[in-house]
């Protein structure tokens, strides 16, 4: 790609608004991925007793077991919804702008 049809694509206003969109997108993503894990984190730090709680009464498992697998899970589902979105509308968008360019 030469530095004149770059220079077409940064200038697009569809590709300015395309980038808006993503980045936003990415940022909320990677906020609830920190809050959770933060979260949890700051959970075993300054609240112990809680994560510590039995489920059964008299069981085995606590707490902290299910909450950090849900964690984990979490994460899991937030980037299998990132990359669906990524991988259909994003690089849709990306393609039509790429392709209205380099008309």
């Amino acid at each position: 790609m030469s530095v004149e049809a770059w220079g077409q694509i940064r200038s697009n206003p569809k590709f300015q608004t395309f980038v808006k969109k993503r980045n936003r997108y990415s940022i909320i993503m990677s906020i609830l991925v920190i809050f959770a894990y933060f979260g949890f984190i700051l959970l075993i730090a300054f609240d112990k007793a809680f994560l510590a709680q039995q489920i059964v009464p008299g069981g085995v498992m606590s707490l902290g077991i299910p909450l950090g697998v849900g964690v984990i899970l979490f994460t899991i589902v937030l980037t299998w919804i990132y990359v669906r979105r990524a991988n259909t509308e994003f690089d849709a968008e990306a393609e039509a702008i790429l392709e209205e360019s380099t008309k």
